[in-house]
C-alpha cells in the first residue's frame, strides 16, 4: 500500500509545474541527456518495427522475450554499470518495435508500413525536442516552440508517407493514434517538469528517467490532476 501511494504521490506543487524560468546547470544537463536517451530508444523502437517491416514476421515470440528478458536485467543491473543498461535499454526498444509491429496487425488490423510511418513521426517529435532544447535554457521556449513543430511533424508524416495506404478504417485509427501522440506530448512537458523537479533536489539516473516516462505516466498525471483540482478550490474558496 505504501508503494502504491508512493508511486502516485510527488513533492512537486502547481507553482513548480507552471514555473516557465530559466534552469539551473545541472538540471539543465539532466534534462538533456534524458531527452537524447528517449530520442535514441525511440530510433531502436522504430528501427525495430522497419526491421519487422522489411524482414516478414522477424517480430515473435523470441523479440516478445527477449525484451522482457532485456528489461529485467535492466531493472536488476547496478546503476553503475551505465553503459551495459543504455546497450540493455536500446536492444529492449530494438525487440519491443519489432513485436509492436505483429501485435497492432493482428489486433487492429494496421500493417507495419504505416506502423513505422507514425513511429517516424513520434520519434523525430523527440529528436526536435532534443536538439531545440540546446539552444536555450528557458523551459517556455523548449516546450512551446519544440512541441508546436512536432505536432506539425507528426501529422505531416501521416500525408507524406502514408496517405496512399489509408482507407476508412485506417483514417479513424490514425486519428486516434494522432490524438494520443498529441496528448502524450503534452504529458512529455509535465514529466519535464517533474524531471527537473527531481534534478533540482538531488542526483538524478538517467536511463531509469528515461524509463520513467512511460512506466510513472499514471502517476505524474494523477498527481498533475490533483495539484490543479487542489489549486483551484483553494482559489474557488478565497473568492
Amino acid at each position: 500500500m505504501n508503494a502504491v501511494k508512493a508511486y502516485f504521490n510527488r513533492n512537486w506543487t502547481r507553482e513548480d509545474l507552471m514555473n516557465t524560468g530559466e534552469i539551473s546547470e545541472y538540471a539543465y544537463t539532466s534534462l538533456m541527456t534524458v531527452y537524447l536517451t528517449l530520442f535514441c530508444a525511440m530510433l531502436s523502437f522504430t528501427f525495430g518495427s522497419f526491421l519487422h517491416l522489411i524482414i516478414w514476421e522477424v517480430g515473435g515470440l523470441f523479440t516478445v522475450l527477449s525484451s522482457v528478458a532485456s528489461l529485467l536485467w535492466l531493472y536488476f543491473a547496478s546503476p553503475l554499470r551505465v553503459r551495459l543498461r543504455v546497450s540493455l535499454l536500446m536492444y529492449a526498444a530494438c525487440t519491443l518495435g519489432a513485436s509492436f509491429g505483429l501485435f497492432t496487425k493482428y489486433l487492429f488490423e494496421i500493417y507495419p508500413p504505416l506502423i513505422v510511418n507514425l513511429l517516424e513521426g513520434s520519434t523525430f517529435s523527440i529528436g526536435i525536442i532534443w536538439y531545440g532544447s540546446t539552444y536555450t535554457r528557458e523551459r517556455r521556449a523548449i516546450y512551446m516552440t519544440c512541441l508546436n513543430f512536432s505536432f506539425a511533424l507528426m501529422c505531416s508524416s501521416i500525408f507524406v508517407y502514408g496517405i496512399d495506404m489509408l482507407d476508412i478504417h485506417t483514417v479513424h485509427w490514425v486519428f486516434k493514434v494522432n490524438t494520443v501522440q498529441a496528448l502524450f506530448m503534452g504529458y512529455f512537458v509535465i514529466y519535464s517538469q517533474d524531471l527537473l523537479y527531481n534534478a533540482g533536489i538531488g542526483e538524478i539516473n538517467f536511463v531509469d528517467c528515461t524509463l520513467a516516462v512511460f512506466f510513472h505516466l499514471p502517476g505524474i498525471v494523477v498527481h498533475a490532476a490533483r495539484v490543479y483540482l487542489t489549486a483551484e478550490n483553494e482559489q474557488h474558496r478565497e473568492n
